[in-house]
């Protein structure tokens, strides 16, 4: 378990790159915040976590299931890791962040991860950029 990186991961590198080429600009882990949060777009109040599908137990996902053995400790590890990003969520919201989550899964559909990316970041245009 200690070999799982938590930051730069693939996923969270899809997510990223296609925030940028939506137009908008970010801050990455920032530790100020609750829980971290993948992505920060702090002009925006906005948060997005990317998160792994074994790990944060995405429901209802085939990269979700469990262990056979060793399932108290499984059981009470991925519990645990469910209701700390539940909090986490919750306190940001409460400080009056938007927050996503962005599942290992949806990564795999490049137009639908856009098109969802868009709809979450839409709320507040993304800065303009002056013409060359």
């Amino acid at each position: 378990m200690a070999s799982v990186g938590g930051k730069n991961t693939r996923p969270e590198i899809v997510v990223r790159r296609v925030v940028h080429r939506l137009g908008y600009r970010f801050r990455l882990h920032v530790k100020d915040l609750p829980g971290n949060p993948d992505i920060v777009l702090p002009r925006h109040r906005k948060a997005i976590f990317v998160h792994g599908c074994f790990w944060h137990g995405h429901d209802g996902c085939r990269r979700a299931a469990r262990p056979t053995t060793n399932v108290e400790f499984w059981n009470e590890k991925l519990d645990g890791n469910i209701r700390r990003d539940r909090r986490f969520r919750g306190e940001l919201e409460a400080l009056g962040w938007r927050t996503l989550v962005i599942w290992e899964c949806q990564t795999k559909d490049p137009a639908q991860l856009e098109r969802r990316l868009a709809r979450f970041l839409r709320d507040s245009a993304p800065p303009t950029h002056a013409a060359a």
